[in-house]
């Protein structure tokens, strides 16, 4: 696990400055902190810094072949390094190192651009190619690890594991992405391969971008992309002991590192697997962390520690504070960009706690998207029922109709309680579940928004996001639909980026069997009715786990929210949020309706309305507005 950064000169072999790169570099020594190395040439530059966990006493980077005609810089683990170390040895490759970068450089000694379909793992990775003059960047199928990059007005393109590293180059520009602010308001998060900087761009998950000197800046190239096919004729039983197995080989691979490993366990169904698997395939108790944040979670902690001792893991659980709101401002330093995920703050001490017993961890994380967990999916499906049945001339009038009435609608079933639900009902399946995901609905984004903002917008809504990926879906059944829809958006942008930022932020390396991309794809094969019937998602999981861990670990209620940022907003913060919302920061940038800003403020200040999601958001968006200076700019 590492950070990279790099500079290419598109047309010419200027020299770089070696200051800068350094520069570049050390701003993600957090990322790699027992080395870090540039390796400059004429029109290129690398740099890479280091977190030991595999080979490490010879995996310095950047890694050069034998002639240095081929150099890589890497973030990351390629699992199957050693079963692809033997085919390229067969091949004739001879390796000097043990560690799996070199892998990297031979596959693409051997298969050049098709090397990354050879890869099962989590990577993102340069490697220059003086022969073919070519820049290589790549990035993992499901977007675990992160990779920026930039052309700049001189011809040059700069990249790096983090935005702050693009950051630190004076030629970079910091204008903000009109489209990006609106993505962020909708999904609390800027999804790929957008950035919040108009100069900048994430290379999406499952693509490469293959730069020739020379040429002009391409776009990037996908190899990768999940199909949901749900044609798997295999039974129920028989899948959830296929499933049992395929769990264990994906944690098996994950669990070679000379550094010390243990795992995540946090008390839910999903960490609880991982770590039975693990502690099935361990000689040795294995070392676990879970937290408590403030007085919440009292019920996941008691879970975690049940789980460990059934497995005689060696557990520590540590409790953050409950008024741990300053963290906003740290983590907005961290992320680079606003990032509106409450669930950050205790991920971010989780990591802190423990880094100080294990440099690895494995984790449980993805299994909402993978296996259905979402409590949102049920709602969804139940819209889907309720589309097929009334045609949108019926829908349309009578559920808009009851949305724009709706006080509290104590009358109504459960189901049906909720302005937002009978607004759902109102849309085609596309909207309803961007309506049901998003942060700030459309109505209220407009009202957020400056006239001279939504100018600046011309017309472009955050929709378009799921708009652009339903097209490629190759699928119509309504649960793989919206899996789909998350694997490609939330999964990569707002999951994984707070695992990243979060663990490398203490130089943990954070590994996630459930999203093996091997075991994605099997998962893909299987019938909706496999994972989610009902109420009741993660089905197949829970059955292939039903003799190894207890019911009440198997069979949860919903978790409640992480941090408890509404009694936060109405109490210790109170003053805190009219200060900041109502202050000159947000006010300066002119994107948004300062009249509307007071509104949320007083309504949810006196218990009207809830705003609590939106207020977070705008804390959020104004932390990341101080610690970068960015100029706002018109599409």
């Amino acid at each position: 696990m590492s950070g990279i950064v790099g500079l290419f000169d598109l047309q010419g072999l200027r020299d770089f400055d070696c200051a800068l790169v350094r520069e570049m570099n050390e701003s993600q020594r957090h990322r790699g902190p027992d080395d870090g190395k540039l390796h400059l040439a004429p029109g290129l530059a690398l740099g890479h810094r280091r977190l030991s966990v595999i080979d490490i006493a010879a995996g310095q980077q950047p890694l050069l072949n034998e002639d240095g005609s081929v150099a890589l810089v890497f973030d990351g683990e390629i699992y199957n390094f050693q079963a692809l170390a033997s085919e390229l040895a067969a091949l004739g490759h001879v390796f000097r190192t043990g560690g799996n970068a070199e892998v990297i450089v031979r596959a693409w000694e051997a298969w050049g651009e098709a090397c990354v379909g050879h890869f099962r793992g989590m990577f993102a990775f340069a490697l220059w190619d003086r022969a073919r003059q070519t820049l290589f960047l790549a990035r993992d199928r499901l977007g675990v690890k992160p990779l920026y990059y930039a052309a700049l007005g001189d011809g040059s393109v700069i990249f790096g594991s983090e935005l702050k590293a693009l950051m630190r180059h004076p030629g970079f520009g910091r204008k903000l992405d009109s489209r990006a602010v609106e993505e962020f308001f909708a999904f609390g998060y800027v999804p790929d391969p957008r950035t919040i900087f108009l100069a900048a761009w994430k290379l999406p998950p499952g693509h490469t971008l293959s730069i020739r000197r020379g040429g002009p800046l391409p776009v990037p190239r996908e190899y990768w992309d999940l199909r949901f096919s749900l044609d798997n004729p295999i039974g129920f039983e028989e899948a959830a002991a296929e499933f049992s197995g395929r769990l264990r080989e994906a944690v098996r691979l994950r669990l070679t590192a000379e550094a010390p490993l243990g795992a995540l366990l946090t008390g839910d169904t999903d960490s609880s697997a991982v770590f039975a698997a693990m502690a099935g395939l361990s000689e040795k108790p294995v070392d676990t962390c879970s937290i408590t944040f403030g007085d919440s979670g009292s019920r996941e902690a008691a879970l975690a520690d049940t789980v460990a001792r059934l497995y005689h893991g060696n557990h520590f659980n540590g409790t953050a504070r409950s008024d741990d709101f300053d963290l906003v401002d740290t983590l907005s330093g961290l992320y680079d960009e606003p990032f509106a995920d409450s669930a950050a703050m205790p991920f971010y001490r989780l990591c802190e706690l423990a880094r100080k017993r294990m440099t690895v961890a494995l984790s449980g994380v993805g299994g909402d998207e993978i296996l259905a967990g979402h409590r949102r999916y049920r709602m969804h499906l139940a819209g889907e029922r309720l589309r097929a049945v009334l045609p949108a001339g019926v829908r349309q009038p009578i559920f808009g109709l009851l949305g724009g009435l709706y006080s509290a609608a104590g009358w109504a079933p459960r189901l049906f309680r909720g302005r937002a639900v009978f607004q759902a009902f109102a849309k085609n399946t596309v909207e309803a579940y961007f309506h049901s995901v998003s942060l700030l609905r459309d109505d209220m984004r407009r009202r957020l928004f400056s006239v001279s903002f939504r100018r600046d917008l011309a017309g472009y809504e955050a929709i378009e996001v799921f708009r652009r990926h339903i097209r490629r879906a190759q699928t119509s059944d309504p649960l793989a639909l919206v899996q789909y829809l998350d694997i490609k958006t939330s999964l990569a942008g707002f999951v994984n980026t707070r695992v990243d930022r979060a663990s490398m932020a203490h130089s943990l390396e954070v590994r996630a069997p459930l999203i093996d991309h091997m075991l994605v794809e099997w998962l893909a094969a299987l019938p909706s009715a496999f994972k989610r019937r009902g109420r009741e998602g993660r089905l197949l999981l829970k059955k292939a786990m039903e003799a190894q861990l207890p019911r009440n670990v198997l069979h949860q209620s919903g978790r409640p929210s992480a941090v408890p940022f509404n009694r936060w907003l109405r109490g210790p913060l109170k003053g805190r949020v009219r200060e900041i919302i109502l202050g000159d920061t947000l006010a300066a940038t002119g994107i948004f309706d300062t009249g509307y800003l007071q509104h949320l403020v007083d309504t949810h200040l006196l218990g009207v309305r809830d705003h609590g999601t939106s207020l977070w958001a705008l804390l959020t968006f104004e932390a990341f507005l101080r610690h970068t200076a960015p100029t706002v700019s018109s599409t």
